[in-house]
């Protein structure tokens, strides 16, 4: 240390709350809690050696010091912007060769993040909104790399090596204005980052910041407004885990390796992509990747012309939404089957359990509901199992497999109920339970109370969409059924349940009175499952309707066939769903017409 700046750090030391400008520097170990868990001599050792051999040192032949040590990180404080600068630049490099240097040890990288401004230095510390801005944004830093606030890079000119990527305003934690900031990218990012452990029981993704092709920087905050409506809409969906923008911002302006992305935010998934506007008409790629793999999962362009900014915002998210979230839960259902029995979590267990009742295989469709079983016993706590359980025995119901409907119908009623208990704002807890009270206790005015919660807890939710439909079909409004039915599909294209789907909608065309229409939906649904009475019921009854009184025939043999003990008896006083007299007038006439058994 030189002689002026070793009086420059004494006067630090002496003189209590003393006023001066400073530039100043936040770095922390990236991962370093995992780091400490797994290795944890190591780690202290290795942190200790950089502490002491690298960090303190190069502060000081750049006109700063070490302020203090955290832990795991440091604040240093220098008299120049370039002091900062240099430091940074030169404490990255020396740590990158020494993780090249010496690859079993444990990676130590940093996230470092500078500021300058007015500061109050006492002996062992600075104070002032400058430090807390420089603290903040040094959460936003890439590994192994700078970030720098627009105060730093204009002072610093033409001393940067290389034009940093302008991240834009950022919203800082505690903070009431957002900062701009700017980052360096590091000259190698490091190799190995600590990933943090899946305590999740649910699959974790990032969404990236979107790439803008077009080369016009006002559009990048339509890019991010996209990035924003998406994060908000999958974290609405309570079987995602999705990481806070915030997060990702670091990522801004450049391709990243999925794998990166993974070891530094622990996630599983990662979306990425693009936006190209060219006057009135905006393009936006997608794709899904599987972060541990880096594999692709799932890609798609969604293109829209003309209409306000909001709105074609709205309609690319919900597109994007639509293709990510089905295409998560499938590659989840993957890695399960892929998974030893006795290692199963929660969340794989109900997945499992998804897949058999998805079937509607009478003999499978009974082991779905001891895999949920096993689910709730592993994780009490986990409201996801606990709502399919309820959709179960609401099927074992519909579908006449029951021995005993009321006991499922009351059990059905109890585990929704539980659902919505574990977690208020699940929306699958919530219009599991509006269709349980709906179509098995015809108590449709409590129903679409909660339908309406359903959809405000997450209005993306496709399944809260048909099953409203349902009800609104059972009550007579059937143009809102048809718009909800509609809308639902729309939010899940690619939904293993799309059998369901399919049939819901046939049920709100043939209350409406549109028998082709009917007709479509039903036989879609047949195709997918051939076994599911309920679609069969509507289908028989809208072929009767319709005057193909053969076809319709056929269809009441198969339903006999799947459930050999139907009669409309016993479905008009037990499981027929419909309050609107009109409505269940003429589907009782239809299916008597087909030949069904009174």
């Amino acid at each position: 240390m030189s002689a002026d700046n070793l009086a420059w750090a004494m006067n630090a030391e002496g003189d209590v709350g003393e006023r001066r400008f400073a530039a100043f520097a936040f770095a922390d170990v990236v991962g370093y809690t995992i780091l400490m868990a797994t290795e944890e001599a190591r780690t202290h050792r290795r942190w200790m050696a950089v502490l002491d051999g690298v960090l303190r040192p190069l502060a000081g032949s750049h006109g700063g010091r070490i302020v203090k040590s955290t832990g795991d990180g440091v604040l240093a404080e220098f008299r120049t912007p370039q002091g900062a600068l240099g430091w940074a630049l030169q404490v990255q490099r020396r740590l990158a060769e020494a993780d090249a240097a010496d690859p079993e040890a444990p990676t130590l990288a940093l996230r470092i993040a500078a500021h300058m401004g007015e500061v109050t230095a006492t002996p062992h510390d600075i104070y002032g909104q400058g430090v807390n801005v420089a603290a903040r944004l040094q959460e936003h830093a890439p590994a192994g790399g700078l970030l720098l606030s627009a105060a730093m890079v204009e002072a610093l000119g033409p001393a940067l090596p290389r034009p940093p990527r302008d991240l834009g305003l950022i919203t800082l934690k505690h903070l009431p204005e957002p900062e701009r900031a700017f980052i360096l990218d590091p000259e190698t990012p490091p190799a190995r980052l600590p990933s943090p452990p899946d305590v999740s029981p649910l699959p974790s993704l990032a969404v990236l910041p979107f790439r803008n092709l077009g080369g016009d920087p006002q559009d990048d905050y339509f890019a991010d407004g996209v990035v924003e409506d998406i994060v908000v809409s999958l974290g609405n969906l309570r079987e995602l885990m999705v990481v806070a923008r915030s997060s990702t911002l670091s990522w801004r302006g450049r391709d990243a390796d999925p794998r990166e992305v993974s070891r530094a935010l622990g996630v599983r998934y990662v979306v990425s992509g693009s936006v190209r506007r060219a006057g009135r008409e905006m393009r936006v790629q997608v794709e899904l990747s599987d972060a541990q793999t880096g594999s692709r999962l799932w890609g798609d362009r969604a293109e829209a012309t003309g209409g306000g900014l909001f709105t074609l915002q709205d309609r690319i998210v919900e597109r994007i939404v639509a293709g990510v979230a089905p295409h998560v839960r499938a590659a989840e259902l993957q890695r399960a089957m892929r998974k030893r029995p006795e290692s199963f979590t929660a969340y794989d267990l109900t997945l499992r359990g998804l897949a058999l009742i998805q079937d509607l295989e009478r003999d499978r469709f009974a082991e779905a509901r001891a895999l949920f079983e096993r689910a709730m016993a592993h994780d009490p706590g986990f409201s996801l199992p606990v709502a399919w359980a309820a959709r179960w025995h609401s099927i074992n119901v519909g579908q006449g497999w029951s021995p005993e409907p009321r006991a499922d119908m009351e059990r059905a009623a109890a585990l929704s109920a539980r659902a919505i208990e574990l977690d208020r704002q699940n929306s699958l807890a919530l219009a599991t339970h509006g269709h349980v009270r709906s179509y098995l206790f015809h108590d449709y005015d409590t129903a679409l109370v909660f339908f309406e919660r359903a959809l405000s807890a997450c209005p993306n939710s496709a399944l809260a969409w048909l099953l409203s439909s349902a009800t609104l079909s059972y009550v007579g409004r059937t143009e809102e059924a048809i718009r909800n039915a509609e809308h639902g599909l729309r939010l899940s294209p690619f939904d293993q349940n799309l059998f369901s789907y399919y049939n819901l909608l046939a049920i709100a065309h043939y209350c409406h009175g549109n028998l082709a229409e009917a007709l479509r939906w039903c036989r879609l649904s047949d195709a997918e499952t051939p076994h599911f009475t309920s679609n069969l019921r509507v289908m028989i009854a809208a072929l009767s309707a319709a005057g193909m009184a053969s076809e319709a025939g056929h269809a009441a043999a198969r339903l006999m066939r799947l459930e050999p003990g139907f009669s409309l008896a016993e479905y008009a006083a037990t499981r027929m769903p419909y309050r609107d007299p009109a409505i269940r007038a003429r589907m009782l006439a239809d299916l008597r017409a087909a030949g069904l058994p009174e």
